[in-house]
């Protein structure tokens, strides 16, 4: 069974909706959940926020919090996450920002990366990461460390 076969089953088992914002991966987190048979009785849908014009529009971040931070940081990764848990009426938001690469963004070096994550008990935080590879490598493994992260919290 995948990480993400397993993740979906023990969301519909506890009956845990989720969503996500997701900026460097472009949906890839939500193609790869949407794979699994049975998602949809947890996953309806979600955003990709690929600028910063359209975090501000769609997520509603604030445009000092991008200003002051980046989107290459942890307040943008908290705000994603607990903004699409919001909008969407959700138990989860996960996020995902950084930078793919090849080149650097706001200074950060490709395979910088940000998870937010929103839990049901009104918990935020993100994690930072550093991960090497091609761009799409580096997206693969936002997604894969996501997936890790949401099934560490639901199984404490």
């Amino acid at each position: 069974m995948t990480i993400q076969e397993q993740l979906v089953q023990l969301l519909i088992d506890k009956n845990i909706t989720i969503t996500a914002a997701e900026s460097l991966t472009a949906g890839l987190f939500q193609s790869t959940i949407g794979e699994v048979p049975g998602v949809s009785t947890i996953f309806e849908g979600g955003f990709v926020t690929y600028s910063n014009e359209v975090k501000e529009q769609v997520l509603g971040i604030p445009k000092e919090v991008i200003d002051t931070y980046g989107v290459v940081s942890g307040p943008t990764a908290v705000w994603m996450a607990s903004q699409a848990k919001t909008i969407l009426q959700k138990d989860i938001g996960i996020s995902f920002t950084g930078a793919a690469g090849p080149d650097l963004l706001e200074g950060k070096a490709a395979g910088t990366v940000y998870i937010g994550i929103a839990l049901p008990n009104d918990q935020v935080y993100s994690r930072e990461f550093k991960f090497s590879g091609s761009r799409n490598e580096i997206r693969e493994e936002c997604v894969n460390q996501g997936l890790k992260l949401i099934l560490s919290e639901i199984e404490k």
